[in-house]
């Protein structure tokens, strides 16, 4: 099974507090973005992807465009909204991964097994969720949460759904439940930034 990707590249990156878009934001010296474009063409399950930008990232849009890869505009009301729009203008009728522009540690074979799983599943979606006490832990920020089976988690961002069904209000969704740092690592604010590149600088010191 190999299905498209979006690239979610259009939020306004408020808490970060910068000029600077925050799909470019440097992370080790590369804009997180290209850590997580460099992930999807990597992939093995990924059959095409597209970067969905906003009128809050043209920056990142023209970028994206320079270097010859397929854009999606939305209206960046937020990313649900713009998760829908994105999957209605590509006329996605299938199911579709989704990834946020700022998980700079994310793989190819991690999103491949995020594929499997959803194959495997039998459901019209699936949600990767991060225990809030790890993050807390590692006193990064917590921002979006959502609850699966009574529990409270940290929404990755990390998502499969069924576009056929993008219309539809409850969707049956299974989920992926991991502390794996390529979607412990999502950054959300300056400190969070700080504190994920030094665990990515002391793993490659490790080898970890």
């Amino acid at each position: 099974m190999r299905v498209p990707a979006l690239i979610m590249a259009g939020g306004k990156g408020k808490r970060m507090g910068l000029a600077i878009e925050k799909p470019l934001l440097p992370f080790l010296g590369k804009p997180l973005i290209d850590r997580v474009v460099e992930a999807v063409e990597l992939s093995k399950k990924i059959s095409e992807f597209y970067i969905v930008t906003s009128e809050s990232t043209p920056q990142t849009e023209g970028k994206c465009l320079k270097e010859g890869l397929k854009v999606i505009r939305t209206a960046g009301k937020g990313y649900h909204d713009d998760l829908k729009q994105a999957i209605l203008k590509a006329q996605l009728h299938c199911p579709v991964l989704t990834i946020p522009a700022d998980l700079p540690a994310v793989t190819g074979k991690f999103l491949d097994k995020v594929v499997k799983a959803y194959e495997e599943g039998g459901k019209d979606a699936l949600a990767v969720f991060v225990p809030i006490k790890t993050r807390e832990e590692l006193e990064l920020s917590v921002s979006s949460t959502d609850f699966h089976e009574g529990v409270l988690y940290a929404v990755s961002g990390v998502n499969i759904i069924n576009g056929a069904k993008i219309n539809e209000e409850k969707i049956p969704t299974g989920a992926i439940i991991t502390e794996e740092r390529e979607v412990l690592l999502n950054i959300n604010t300056l400190k969070d930034l700080d504190i994920a590149e030094k665990i990515m600088q002391r793993q490659r010191k490790t080898g970890s």
